[in-house]
């Protein structure tokens, strides 16, 4: 696949931004008192929470190796 140089490292910096971002994100969902009941269980807070951020990150990646394969 051929785009341009530029939209190759565009789609590099939103993998390299997201694969940054989302891991701080999760550690700052685990702290918060929202994700455990009183019984030390995940709550439906931490569970959505742990998916939007599971699914962002296999977007990253596959946007990552898209734009690697694109400057190959």
């Amino acid at each position: 696949m051929e785009i341009p140089v530029v939209w190759s490292v565009v789609l590099l910096v939103t993998a390299a931004w997201n694969l940054l971002i989302w891991p701080r994100f999760l550690q700052r969902i685990a702290k918060d008192p929202r994700s455990r009941d009183a019984d030390g269980r995940a709550t439906r807070f931490l569970t959505v929470h742990v998916v939007l951020i599971a699914v962002s990150l296999v977007l990253a990646i596959a946007v990552g190796v898209l734009g690697v394969l694109t400057l190959v």
